[in-house]
């Protein structure tokens, strides 16, 4: 597993937390954001990867293997991707349960 990936992870985690704290109507609860947020990360940082816009693609081009760039891009794309997938779960479980 690569460094940016852990990265990614992490950074979702934290997005999907903050997400689910800032639309408390949403919220999952601690454990829901953080798995979704974690599976957002995951999913966040990688498409950003295919994409050719940052995080995995930009490591493995970088000679010296992590620069601080791909280190804010892995951030990024992994705290939006997990607050993204936060979000978007807690809209379709609340329409559900509607």
């Amino acid at each position: 597993m690569g460094m940016e990936l852990v990265i990614q992870l992490i950074a979702g985690v934290l997005g999907g937390n903050a997400a689910g704290t800032a639309m408390k109507n949403l919220s999952l609860g601690t454990i829901g954001n953080s798995i979704i947020g974690l599976v957002g990360g995951g999913l966040g940082g990688q498409l950003l990867a295919m994409l050719g816009i940052g995080g995995a693609a930009d490591a493995a081009a970088a000679t010296s293997g992590m620069d601080i760039t791909s280190i804010i891009q892995s951030v990024l794309g992994g705290g939006v991707g997990g607050g993204v997938l936060v979000a978007v779960v807690a809209a379709i479980k609340k329409m559900v349960a509607k």
